[in-house]
């Protein structure tokens, strides 16, 4: 007896595509490859994202792929680019919508919201770099953008080669709290957590404050 599995389910695909253009069937299909390759990459094992495995995890053809994507490196970096963009995107918004005093904890529980609680963004953003060549740098390359970030959060005023130290040292001190939250070597709660890296950056805009008043006092004073 022959299956109807197969021709079910193109039955389905056909119906589930009509009435939409073909310019925004092509956007939703990406939109999906993507989505599968966060949770392959972002997979606690690391699973691979190989063409063949996101096709199947997407339901569609390799046909589909190619569509949106030259290659398997090339898709890796979109997957990362992807992640990030939303990483970017949801700091700036939580900055822009909180008080001066709440920025700091605005942005940690932005952050906290994103990349922990959907874990697999997560390891996209911080571990994947540690172990696909195609994005090995992107880690570094995107650094930049989150250490302005912190910065322009400091107190104003001040020396501007202090101030980057400032947001470099928390950057690099947040970044590596949520790679262990993540990796499972943190043994404290989520609030723990956002409590923490609250207290880390407020902690460095009063470092940057009090070097900044030390380095104004006069020769002698104190």
């Amino acid at each position: 007896m022959q299956s109807t599995t197969g021709s079910n389910r193109v039955d389905t695909t056909r119906r589930s595509w009509a009435g939409v253009g073909i310019d925004e069937r092509r956007r939703l299909r990406r939109e999906r490859l993507l989505a599968v390759g966060v949770e392959l990459l972002g997979a606690p094992d690391g699973a691979a994202a190989n063409v063949r495995a996101v096709c199947r995890a997407a339901e569609l053809t390799e046909r589909y792929f190619y569509e949106s994507f030259t290659d398997r490196d090339t898709f890796v970096r979109e997957v990362y680019a992807h992640v990030a963009d939303r990483a970017r995107d949801a700091l700036t918004d939580a900055v822009i919508c909180a008080s001066t005093t709440g920025r700091a904890e605005a942005a940690v529980r932005a952050f906290v919201e994103l990349m922990v609680d959907d874990p697999a963004k997560g390891r996209v953003l911080l571990l994947a770099p540690l172990r696909e060549p195609a994005i090995s740098r992107r880690g570094i390359e995107l650094a930049p953008t989150f250490v302005a970030l912190v910065r322009d959060q400091l107190p104003p005023g001040g020396d501007d080669g202090h101030r980057h130290m400032v947001a470099v040292g928390v950057v690099g001190a947040l970044t590596s709290l949520f790679m262990g939250y993540l990796e499972g070597d943190l043994a404290v709660s989520r609030e723990a957590l956002v409590r923490h890296c609250v207290a880390l950056v407020e902690q460095g805009g009063r470092a940057g404050c009090l070097q900044d008043d030390q380095a104004g006092d006069p020769p002698g004073r104190g």
